[in-house]
């Protein structure tokens, strides 16, 4: 198994708040904010002579299709939430990550998204992953928490069977006993050793599923430990969900970062690298 992507020098970054929000405002804020810290990072990296980089994809979910109650708040919807991702990305010509839950929502939100999400309880669904490989678009596949990672292989194996090669694999996490999850850093060379570039996702590992009383909770100060272990461990990208003010967020506010925090943990990764340098970065 091969991806053309498995030999991409750049790091990968996908961040952003969990869900889309009222207007788009927090949601052009953060994306904003992350875009010039990437741009002033790599431009840092290129005046020391380093070839490191950083390739940002802006996310944010237009539709939490899973959350624990029927009461939570799910997101504008699919046209109002792509109108909004099509207006941060022409307004600050960044690449969009979202959610997809549907053969017919892999269509659509192909118009705006560089790179569609098969959410992890989603990942073994094949009408899904064939309709969203035959877009063309670069996949980006969520682990289950139900499965191995030997077991990821056979979920990407339905994109590239529609002859698109731009499959991610995202770590977030093993169901451990109730209300809780367990990331095993042996699935990073494991599944990059199919030839598949490995993310982590630092923030969803952190989630306690279900453990809010009808909402999940988190433990976001261990995000950046799972980031710095995962980098160390050689990983090919970061996603994390990021907020200016989780606390009011309105989905996943536990578990996601402060925005403010964002430079400090970034920097923290981009010199984990380049200690295992000359040691070649498996992305």
């Amino acid at each position: 198994m091969h991806s053309a992507l498995s030999g991409q020098q750049a790091f990968t970054l996908i961040a952003g708040p969990c869900v889309i929000e009222d207007d788009g405002a927090v949601n052009l804020e953060t994306a904003r904010t992350l875009k010039a810290l990437v741009d002033r990072l790599n431009e840092t990296q290129k005046h020391q002579g380093s070839k490191d980089s950083i390739r940002f994809y802006f996310k944010s979910s237009y539709d939490k299709a899973n959350r624990t109650s029927a009461g939570n708040y799910r997101g504008p919807g699919i046209a109002e939430g792509l109108a909004i991702l099509a207006r941060i990305k022409a307004e600050l010509g960044v690449e969009i990550l979202t959610d997809v839950h549907s053969p017919e929502e892999a269509e659509q939100a192909a118009d705006v998204a560089d790179m569609l999400q098969i959410p992890a309880f989603l990942c073994r669904q094949t009408d899904l992953l064939l309709a969203a490989g035959q877009t063309g678009k670069a996949i980006n596949i969520k682990k289950g928490q139900f499965l191995s990672p030997q077991e990821v292989r056979y979920c990407a194996d339905k994109v590239l069977g529609t002859g698109n090669h731009q499959v991610f694999i995202t770590e977030r996490g093993t169901t451990f006993g109730y209300n809780n999850l367990v990331v095993d850093m042996r699935s990073i060379p494991i599944v990059q050793a199919m030839g598949l570039p490995m993310i982590l996702d630092a923030t969803h590992s952190v989630q306690l599923p279900g453990g809010g009383g009808g909402k999940s909770s988190g433990q976001r100060e261990y995000a950046p430990v799972l980031a710095r272990a995962a980098v160390a461990a050689g990983c090919s990208g970061l996603f994390t969900e990021t907020h200016p003010n989780p606390e009011q967020a309105l989905s996943d506010g536990p578990n996601m970062i402060y925005l403010s925090d964002m430079e400090g943990l970034l920097r923290d990764l981009l010199a984990i690298r380049q200690a295992l340098s000359p040691t070649p970065v498996a992305v």
